[in-house]
């Protein structure tokens, strides 16, 4: 699969940067576990010039504080990923076929769906299936935003 032409990518966050748990102490604060070499992955994508976003349905600090650790942009509370993501690609003036989408479950099916690239993690719900393109080697939270970003980034350099 040819990833070259791939100039913007979304990720959910919620099973996919983490591992889909979530860990509630005594006071209902939540914490998740993320994979910390996704960082340098999506790195990398930005030296190339790659837009990365985090699209979540989730309205949670977690998830702000990971993007700006990160350094990428997040829009959360999103009830619509699909006409967010539309929103972005024009502004930006990208077409849906450099674009990709990473999720793992029902509620990322319209964004998959309007994308040249929809992607799910190694563990990803069955009813996404149908739609992918791709599903990882790597389970969310265990190194999947790493290996599309690998991918995506190797491909770019071997065509170089």
């Amino acid at each position: 699969m040819n990833f070259s032409n791939i100039k913007l990518v979304f990720f959910d966050f919620d099973g996919v940067f983490t591992d889909n748990f979530v860990y509630v102490d005594d006071n209902g604060n939540e914490q998740v576990r993320c994979f910390r070499s996704d960082g340098l992955g999506l790195k990398r994508l930005k030296n190339l010039g790659i837009l990365c976003y985090i699209i979540s349905s989730e309205i949670n600090n977690v998830v702000i504080k990971r993007s700006e650790k990160l350094n990428i942009p997040c829009v959360n509370g999103v009830h619509d990923k699909a006409k967010e993501i539309i929103r972005i690609m024009s502004q930006h003036k990208i077409e849906k076929s450099d674009v990709m989408f990473v999720g793992n479950d029902i509620n990322d099916l319209p964004a998959l769906k309007i994308v040249g690239y929809p992607v799910g993690v190694a563990d990803s719900f069955k009813e996404i299936e149908e739609v992918l393109l791709m599903k990882t080697k790597r389970k969310g939270g265990q190194g999947a935003v790493r290996e599309v970003c690998d991918l995506i980034y190797n491909q770019i350099q071997n065509n170089v």
